[in-house]
């Protein structure tokens, strides 16, 4: 199926490993010029070069900290207009309602929840004036699971999509596309360092983090491809119609685990 991606441009935060990084091989597969943002600059060069060599396409990057909102002007500044913008950056931590106290707090969601928030008010204006864009948001199943120990993530997800439904529900009137993919468990060192925190708070041992594996649909974590072969569909034209929902990427709802994303 030929995606219509070639020669689109292409924004990926948290796009030097993980599901960013998976996101972008995959649109730069597709002809996509793709732009990584991370705040590793050396991970960042790693991982451009590779794409750029695996695919012959265009890959750039930038090392910013899109916490803080500066960085996001700096971003428009040194990069076009993109046709699509993946909002992926972000690494809340696990803990519960004691354990995460105001800074730790603040910290995580002003990188993925007011990062995401701000790139999308940042970027949907100059795609409004063009009339074309599409912005997609990925969060995480803590956002439909709720969870007292991931109650940052459980939250901060949470609204991300209620955020993504809000502007997505209109944003076609704009000519442009905003929606949510909501990965549950995916195999990366984030989830093995969620997991081990959840096994450390509750076992008393970070080793026993694997027993929640069997918790999950087929006994396993998503692979970071097929989290990205869905983001890349969906921005592409043949998901023309597809705006303002969330698409949970889970195996059947992420079984018994709590945190996920």
């Amino acid at each position: 199926m030929d995606l219509g991606l070639n020669g689109k441009q292409a924004i990926v935060t948290g796009g030097s490993k993980g599901i960013g990084g998976a996101v972008a091989r995959a649109l730069a597969a597709e002809g996509c010029a793709v732009h990584l943002v991370a705040r590793s600059k050396d991970v960042l060069a790693t991982t451009a070069s590779e794409i750029a060599r695996e695919s012959g396409a265009q890959v750039t990057y930038s090392a910013l900290d899109l916490s803080d909102s500066k960085s996001i002007e700096a971003l428009m500044a040194a990069t076009s207009l993109p046709d699509i913008l993946v909002n992926n950056a972000g690494a809340i931590p696990a803990g519960d309602i004691l354990s995460i106290d105001e800074a730790r707090w603040r910290e995580a969601w002003d990188l993925k929840v007011f990062g995401y928030i701000n790139l999308c008010r940042a970027y949907y204006g100059a795609m409004r004036s063009r009339g074309s864009g599409v912005i997609i948001n990925v969060t995480g199943l803590a956002a439909d699971r709720f969870d007292a120990g991931y109650v940052a993530g459980t939250t901060g997800n949470a609204g991300l999509n209620a955020f993504s439904r809000a502007v997505g529900g209109r944003s076609l009137n704009d000519g442009i596309r905003v929606l949510a993919v909501s990965p549950g468990a995916v195999a990366t060192e984030r989830i093995e360092t969620l997991m081990r925190t959840r096994a450390q708070n509750e076992f008393g041992d970070s080793d026993r983090w694997q027993s929640y594996l069997g918790n999950l649909p087929a006994g396993r974590a998503a692979k970071t491809e097929e989290v990205a072969d869905v983001v890349t569909f969906l921005a592409s034209d043949r998901a023309a119609f597809v705006s303002g929902t969330v698409i949970n990427v889970d195996g059947g709802h992420g079984g018994n685990l709590g945190i996920i994303s």
